[in-house]
């Protein structure tokens, strides 16, 4: 995996082969970050960063100037790779072992930017619960993004709060907002 911006443009990372991961490509985290750029100065916003795997989304973060990120991952070796990573090039990520869904339900901590990346191979409904668990526990902060990452046979434009998808290759990110920030009333 390679960083595609920032101070750490360039830099390539290579994650333990044994870790149960499949990383966002960068095509398809450039086109995002492309998106986001438009919207958000990286430097004044908070991420959270679910199923955070190699830590990937949180280091590009991270190199364009986010210094309150929050990765969580249920897997010991992930949570490790990405301390360890971040402490490499010194970047502010804290890193979590916690299942998503429970640390979900206890944490309250908002932020700009939830985005997460859970396995292409969950259903339909564990992808919609996650959205579901965010805007009932209020952690998205007003003008946010909730961005699920997700194959392209996943349909959640139906789901409550969302807002636009954009595919690349089999991967496609659906974008949540807030009722307020679409321009509706609740």
């Amino acid at each position: 995996m390679r960083i595609i911006s920032g101070k750490h443009k360039g830099r390539r990372l290579t994650a333990p082969k044994k870790l149960p991961v499949r990383p966002t490509t960068d095509l398809a985290k450039e086109s995002l970050f492309n998106i986001l750029n438009n919207h958000y100065y990286f430097h004044e916003i908070s991420v959270l960063d679910l199923f955070a795997g190699t830590g990937n989304i949180s280091y590009e973060f991270a190199s364009r100037g986010t210094e309150q990120i929050t990765a969580v991952d249920g897997d010991y070796g992930c949570v490790s790779f990405i301390k360890k990573t971040a402490a490499l090039l010194d970047l502010d990520i804290t890193a979590i072992k916690s299942d998503v869904y429970k640390f979900l339900e206890r944490t309250h901590l908002k932020s700009d930017i939830i985005f997460a990346d859970p396995p292409y191979a969950f259903t339909q409904e564990q992808f919609e619960r996650i959205a579901s668990i965010v805007f009932e526990r209020d952690l998205l902060l007003a003008d946010g993004f909730l961005i699920l990452e997700h194959a392209k046979e996943t349909k959640l434009d139906h789901a409550p709060y969302f807002s636009f998808s954009k595919g690349y290759g089999g991967s496609v990110f659906s974008f949540f907002q807030l009722p307020e920030a679409l321009g509706e009333e609740e």
